[in-house]
């Protein structure tokens, strides 16, 4: 565990995502919508269900996949880190976990 990889900057979040084919997600876990937003990072076939699906009101459940943009400003505004497992070759492991930057 102490070899976890802690990322803050945007390039290196993007790359490590995309090498796993992942997708930025929010959740709104607020009872207003809008109000209170969870970042995630979903992957594989499950960034296009959200494609899939209609419209659906604020607070419905499940995740919006948003841009790049809107969910870095988000994780800068909540002063997050992704912490990551170190690479290991033949080996794309998806386990991540958000942590205040205060927190490393």
């Amino acid at each position: 565990m102490a070899d976890n990889l802690v990322l803050t900057d945007h390039d290196a979040i993007r790359d490590w995502a995309a090498a796993r084919m992942g997708s930025p997600a929010v959740v709104d876990v607020s009872p207003q919508a809008g109000i209170q937003p969870e970042l995630r990072i979903v992957f594989d076939q499950a960034a296009y269900e959200d494609q899939d699906r209609p419209e659906r009101p604020p607070n419905a459940g499940g995740y919006e996949l948003v841009e790049w943009d809107e969910w870095f400003e988000l994780f800068d505004a909540a002063e997050l880190a992704l912490v990551v497992p170190p690479e290991r070759p033949g080996s794309l492991d998806s386990t991540h976990e958000f942590i205040r930057r205060d927190e490393t």
